[in-house]
């Protein structure tokens, strides 16, 4: 279980990364919403990486008329805040699991930390993206039009926060075309493979070190412990 994983080092400055791999969007929702619930102010904070197969899922602020068509590609009511979004292989996505009551911060300060983590990591592969105070996520410019390359919807409890980002990398697009992305009609995704002829830049183990890194420098991490059984969470107990 991830709250009774030896820990390397002071557990305020110690952030634990799980590499998750290719895993069931509920399997792993389950599993944060439990580890959230179970932890207590000796558990370490945790960046959990892992990308899902294909599902819609609906934030508390969604609305049914923002899922256009599904199709065979479920959908799953969340408790996380926004609206609906996709997700699915080739997409990055980093829920921090964070104690913001320790750590002294607002969901607002996470927010700004998560999205300035994303560009960051971006500018490192020659990506200019940057944020919109009034639309959370990360943006990049295209022809003269703000296309969404990475969306966040976060849930705090007990003062500790779950869910989090979701950054386009080397995805099928087409499914975001099946919903209003975020609740705006007018929106349109992109990726990163859409944004640079390197292939080197698609490499997902470099995109999460990069995010590992950033986010480590926005929130004052100062040592970071990759669990080597990093699945052993997913088995928590409700």
């Amino acid at each position: 279980m991830a709250i009774t994983d030896t820990i390397t080092g002071n557990i305020t400055d110690t952030l634990v990364v799980r590499h998750l791999g290719l895993q069931d969007y509920e399997t792993v929702w389950h599993a944060m919403s439990d580890f959230t619930d179970q932890r207590d102010d000796n558990t370490a904070d945790e960046l959990w990486l892992v990308q899902h197969p294909p599902v819609f899922t609906q934030g508390q602020a969604g609305k049914a008329e923002h899922i256009l068509m599904p199709g065979d590609i479920p959908v799953v009511q969340v408790d996380r805040g926004g609206q609906v979004t996709y997700h699915g292989p080739g997409q990055l996505v980093g829920y921090p699991m964070i104690n913001l009551r320790r750590r002294k911060l607002g969901i607002r300060e996470l927010v700004s930390a998560t999205e300035n983590t994303i560009v960051d990591t971006l500018a490192e592969i020659d990506i200019k993206a940057y944020p919109k105070a009034d639309a959370p996520g990360v943006y990049v410019d295209r022809n003269g039009v703000s296309d969404k390359i990475a969306s966040l919807g976060f849930r705090v409890r007990r003062g500790c926060s779950f869910h989090g980002l979701s950054l386009n990398v080397d995805m099928d697009l087409s499914p975001w075309q099946r919903i209003n992305p975020c609740g705006y009609s007018e929106l349109l995704m992109t990726q990163i493979k859409a944004l640079t002829d390197d292939p080197a830049a698609l490499d997902m183990e470099a995109l999460e070190a990069g995010l590992v890194k950033h986010f480590c420098k926005y929130l004052d991490f100062k040592d970071v412990n990759w669990i080597e059984e990093p699945t052993s969470v997913l088995s928590i107990a409700s």
